[in-house]
């Protein structure tokens, strides 16, 4: 089965970088192609219908024109039809009536070239027309006009009215013609025939009309409107309709596709103008990537790249402003190096002495502090109530094995012997957390133990290191020590410091465990240790000062001078004492110092540390 092309571009060889430049050009591609189906399928139909309502109007008004042009015809030919003059002239022709009413000059003043009165039976009684430009008759012009009046069907052009009007195409002309019954002024009297008049109407007089470039098709013979529609115009033919309702000609014009070209180049212009700017977005956000996501992305190959060179498990700088996902990256990734760290401290020798005799001694005093937690949870797990009888369970599943049992009985009996082995699995959950931390002690053992250095008086190496980080690991031991639940505060800040790591993390460990062994002294099984870290000293300082308060049970101002002396301690029934005496003589050795402070009997205790500070950036390079 075939993956999806966006896969297959993200899965495929090269780069990051190439891949989303292959992505994006890919969405941008599809995202034009989709607004330009898009655009041309909501703006094209809308100018087409725009474009029809507009033929329908010129086609409309093309008719308006001719029916105007004819009724004109109409008017005149009415004022002929309803006069006494002509009805007295159809029952009594006169040359004087025909030399005053068809005169040429009457003819012109009426604006038709043609006029004919006919009897009822057909009959024509005089007919004329004249030229328009020189006034003159046309014999063969009005030779075409009595046979076109042979051919009008009266009763259909009249339609019960009387008047009426058509058109007609004489030879290579076409005229408007009018027609009406002659009556008196008044209407009365019956018809006596029909009086006509024609007015030519010709391609300039069309486009006159029209205010179009039109012409007079005699070609044409279509009955109904002819649309044709070329890439910058429209043909349109409105066919002129005869007596009979049959065309005799058509009114030709073209009209400029002005709508269809605006919508089309709407369409472009707009298609153009969202993929520039679908481009636009494009491209920022390609550089917004770049600059957001690859670049930090190069960063962090470029300083591994560095650590595996140098071999120096230096920090990446973090970029405070970010919170996103590549800032969590760049913290993940720090936080992996400072394990990395750890790991690499742990296994090298740190070489230190601080007396041949006393060493052995305070590394099992030590021990014995980091035992403590390890005791303390086997006591517990000792003691710990089994959460089911194991006798009632077997009862269960004996009864449980028995045929004769009730359904209901036995299905309470299942529901005991589940819910048993559900607290025997969470109670062996407990206990395998509680043996992770006695594994954790434990671990911290074996690095007391493994990290003693041969020679017992000599100055141990210094290194940059974070207090506060020491102190959070020698916490998490401390809390079970003595069966006593310990509340730990201290700051979050980092605090470096220049001293031998080891060392410091076993002075702090012994005055956490000693802080833990005040505590449980008092009866109480809680209590709890504060920690502060000062800075102190010129120019930012160059000492910084570990404060660890207990509410422990303290000891007497006197007994104060005495605490530091081998073998001595405040609690008869504990043996031993080298402890701190050890821890004075390792502070002294890292060139710092540690005191002991209390208010007296009962009121808790303060052991005060000092070393020599360091700059943040030298932990970032010791790092």
């Amino acid at each position: 089965m075939r993956r999806p092309l966006a896969r297959r571009l993200a899965r495929g060889g090269g780069s990051l970088g190439g891949k989303l430049v292959r992505l994006l050009t890919l969405v941008g591609v599809g995202g034009a192609v989709a607004i330009t189906l898009l655009l041309i399928g909501v703006i094209t139909p809308s100018f087409n219908q725009l474009e029809n309502r507009a033929v329908h109007g010129h086609v409309e008004r093309t008719q308006a024109a001719l029916a105007e042009y004819a009724s004109k015809v109409e008017s005149a030919v009415r004022d002929y039809g309803d006069w006494t003059a002509s009805y007295d002239y159809m029952a009594k022709p006169s040359a004087a009536f025909e030399r005053d009413s068809f005169s040429t000059l009457a003819m012109a003043n009426l604006g038709v070239e043609g006029m004919a009165y006919v009897t009822p039976d057909g009959r024509i009684m005089v007919a004329r027309w004249r030229d328009p430009a020189s006034g003159a008759e046309r014999p063969d012009m009005r030779a075409r006009l009595i046979r076109m009046i042979g051919r009008v069907p009266f009763d259909r052009v009249l339609a019960g009215r009387n008047s009426g009007r058509f058109f007609a195409r004489l030879g290579d002309v076409v005229a408007a013609v009018g027609v009406a019954e002659i009556r008196r002024s008044d209407g009365t009297g019956s018809p006596r025939g029909h009086v006509l008049m024609a007015r030519v109407i010709s391609s300039q007089r069309l486009a006159e009309l029209l205010q179009l470039d039109a012409r007079i098709d005699l070609a044409a013979s279509r009955e109904t409107e002819a649309i044709g529609r070329r890439a910058r115009a429209i043909d349109i033919a409105v066919p002129i309709r005869g007596a009979d309702g049959h065309a005799v000609a058509a009114a030709r014009f073209s009209v400029p596709r002005a709508v269809s070209n605006l919508g089309r180049r709407m369409v472009l212009l707009a298609v153009a103008g969202s993929t520039m700017l679908l481009l636009i977005v494009l491209m920022v956000l390609r550089r917004a990537i770049a600059r957001l996501v690859l670049a930090p992305l190069r960063r962090v190959e470029a300083h591994m790249q560095r650590v595996r060179a140098s071999g120096s498990l230096t920090l990446l700088d973090e970029e405070e402003a970010r919170s996103d996902e590549i800032a969590s990256l760049g913290r993940s990734f720090n936080a992996m190096l400072r394990q990395l760290k750890d790991l690499r401290e742990q296994i090298e020798i740190q070489s230190f002495a601080l007396g041949r005799s006393e060493s052995a001694v305070a590394v099992m005093h030590n021990v014995r502090n980091a035992l403590n937690p390890i005791s303390t949870i086997l006591s517990q797990g000792i003691a710990q109530v089994p959460p089911v009888d194991r006798g009632m369970l077997d009862r269960a599943v004996a009864e449980l094995a028995r045929d004769d049992v009730p359904p209901a009985r036995r299905e309470k009996l299942a529901a005991f012997v589940a819910a048993g082995l559900e607290a025997q699995v969470q109670a062996r959950e407990v206990m395998r957390g509680e043996l992770a931390v006695g594994r954790e002690a434990m671990a911290h053992v074996l690095d007391i133990i493994g990290q003693q250095q041969a020679q017992a008086h000599e100055r141990p190496p210094l290194d940059a290191c974070d207090v506060t980080e020491i102190i959070a690991r020698n916490a998490t031991i401390a809390r079970y020590s003595e069966g006593v639940s310990i509340a730990f505060t201290f700051p979050a800040m980092p605090a470096p410091v220049l001293a031998s790591r080891v060392i410091l993390s076993q002075v702090i460990g012994n005055l956490f465990g000693n802080a833990a062994e005040a505590i449980a002294a008092t009866g109480r099984d809680h209590g709890s240790i504060i920690v502060a870290i000062e800075q102190c000293g010129e120019q930012g300082g160059d000492r910084t000062t570990i404060r660890i308060n207990d509410d422990g049970e303290g000891f007497d101002a006197e007994t104060a001078a005495t605490l530091f002396q081998r073998g001595f301690s405040t609690r008869a029934h504990k043996s031993g004492g080298l402890g701190l005496h050890w821890c004075a003589n390792s502070m002294v050795a890292m060139g710092g110092t540690l005191h002991l402070h209390s208010r007296g009997r009962g009121l808790g205790a303060e052991a005060v540390l000092t070393l020599a500070s360091v700059p943040a950036d030298a932990l970032a390079t010791a790092a």
